[in-house]
């Protein structure tokens, strides 16, 4: 058994056990740290610093920050190795707003409040400060719904069912309810009675199962929300322990959009800023339904499109999560095809973000046609235990069709065009660890690579906001919502042409000049 060393995160104050020089990329995301670039040591959003321990710094930490920096400990988190006991500090958590620089409002209250991205997948909370924003805790677990399916459809199915809907509404409630009392137990004790409000977004369906909504109408056209709206409890109505958190401390789940796009997506317009920009741009959280948003201060379209499970793994023969033993990057080296591996060790399977890649890689390679077609019908080998039959390609066309078409006809819907949208701000772990330029090469992104961002949590950047009033006291946020409108683009008459359009993938440069 390889030895194991001591990790100390703050201010997150957890400490775990690693395995000795292990890469810790794979265990920070656990933990909610995000990597924009994909971990690919472009930039410096994943930045942390070391308070505790040596970490000596590599060339790539030496590219991205200054000796003075490197000095005062500071080491790009994709590239940290666990050589030895270390405490770090995430720089991700020191502040409300991640990389924005104005002040905060000056009516932020006393107290503490907790924020919660309640995804499909998983579920991440914060605990912050009222009055400055910092974070004091951060928990982030796997959603306990996902043993009824993982995907939505499967878990409105169970929830049409007798006592289907209760027993979702109970795990969930329960789940976080726990995650609330660790949260609250990180700190001192004395300080458990300062919460004052918790802060919740997510997918609609998410949103109806937590509040308890019935979701049947989400099942069957035309999928209409029973109440899309600002839902509220006290942690007394919730049925959650008061011992440790008052029992009046208000729960707000944030309203939805439509019927597919949530307030995980509301949020991710806060975050972004879109409903303040003066020229139209785009929101884009990728995943089983693709969300879009497009437009500015004036007004918005959003729509949410069904792009299967293909992106998280799904219904891909070896796919699976980004998890240890996922293929989640691959790459051509001297004609050949190169695998990075989640956690190290041999493959076990490939994730959304290592499909992307692959037949990014495939169609370079010319191992894959335009049309989708494998070269000879011969499955694209990726390493000695994972490779992608034909059935693998289709799943992946079919999905990044209805994104593509989704996105042309919001942005004719709008009134622009899609090469002029910047920017193009990519929401979610898919979005921090798709490769831009295999997107583009597959026809998913159909834009300038340097136009498109990855924009992390935007969903619980916005529930932060929200929590510290940075847009003001109204948590329904009615004027905002007013200036979406919901597209059901499933409806619209060039869907299906545009849809058939998207599914074929663009020639690729490098396999024609060979």
């Amino acid at each position: 058994m390889s030895p194991r060393v001591d990790l100390r995160l703050e201010p997150a104050g957890r400490s775990l056990s690693v395995e000795h020089g292990a890469l810790l990329q794979d265990e920070l995301f656990a933990q909610g740290v995000e990597f924009p670039c994909g971990g690919r040591a472009r930039c410096r959003g994943c930045r942390v610093r070391v308070v505790a321990g040596q970490a000596p710094p590599t060339a790539e930490d030496g590219a991205r920050f200054t000796q003075e920096e490197l000095g005062e400990g500071w080491r790009l988190a994709c590239r940290l190795r666990a050589s030895g006991a270390l405490t770090i500090e995430l720089a991700q958590w020191e502040t409300l707003i991640l990389g924005d620089e104005s002040s905060l409002p000056a009516s932020l209250r006393e107290g503490l409040g907790i924020a919660i991205d309640v995804g499909t997948t998983t579920v991440v909370a914060q605990l912050l400060e009222l009055r400055t924003g910092r974070v004091l805790g951060v928990r982030a677990s796997v959603n306990p719904q996902a043993r009824f399916g993982a995907d939505l459809m499967s878990r409105v199915d169970f929830g049409t069912r007798a006592e289907g809907r209760s027993c979702l509404t109970r795990v969930i409630r329960d789940h976080i309810g726990g995650m609330v009392q660790e949260l609250v137990a990180s700190v001192d004790a004395c300080r458990a009675t300062e919460i004052q409000e918790i802060v919740l977004v997510g997918n609609t369906v998410m949103h109806h199962l937590f509040a308890g909504l019935a979701v049947d109408s989400l099942g069957q056209h035309p999928f209409d929300p029973v109440d899309p709206g600002l839902q509220s409890f006290t942690v007394k109505d919730l049925g959650w322990p008061s011992d440790t958190v008052p029992p009046t401390a208000g729960v707000h789940f944030l309203p939805c959009l439509g019927s597919f796009v949530g307030s995980d997506i509301l949020a991710g317009i806060l975050a972004t800023r879109l409903h303040q920009a003066s020229t139209p741009g785009a929101l884009i959280d990728l995943g089983t339904n693709g969300e879009i948003v497009i437009g500015n201060r004036e007004r918005m379209v959003c729509a949410s499109t069904a792009a299967g499970p293909a992106f998280e793994g799904a219904r891909i023969v070896m796919g699976m999560r980004a998890a240890t033993g996922a293929i989640s990057e691959v790459q051509v080296n001297d004609g050949t095809l190169r695998c990075h591996v989640i956690g190290g060790g041999s493959a076990r399977g490939i994730c959304g973000s290592g499909l992307v890649d692959a037949v990014a890689c495939g169609l370079d390679l010319g191992l894959i046609q335009p049309n989708g077609r494998l070269f000879q019908g011969m499955p694209l080998r990726l390493d000695s235990m994972v490779e992608l039959s034909q059935c693998d390609i289709r799943e992946l066309q079919l999905a990044k069709g209805a994104i593509a078409a989704g996105i042309r006809i919001l942005a004719d819907r709008w009134g622009t065009r899609v090469e002029w949208l910047t920017p193009v701000c990519l929401a979610g772990a898919f979005g921090n660890y798709i490769n831009r330029v295999s997107a583009q090469a597959i026809g998913l992104l159909p834009f300038p690579s340097e136009r498109v961002t990855p924009a992390g949590n935007t969903a619980l950047l916005g529930a932060k906001m929200a929590l510290l009033r940075v847009w003001g006291p109204d948590l329904d946020f009615k004027e905002l919502r007013d200036k979406v409108e919901h597209v059901s683009v499933n409806h619209d008459p060039l869907f299906i042409d545009h849809y058939v359009a998207e599914m074929g993938f663009p020639r690729s440069p490098v396999a024609e000049s060979r």
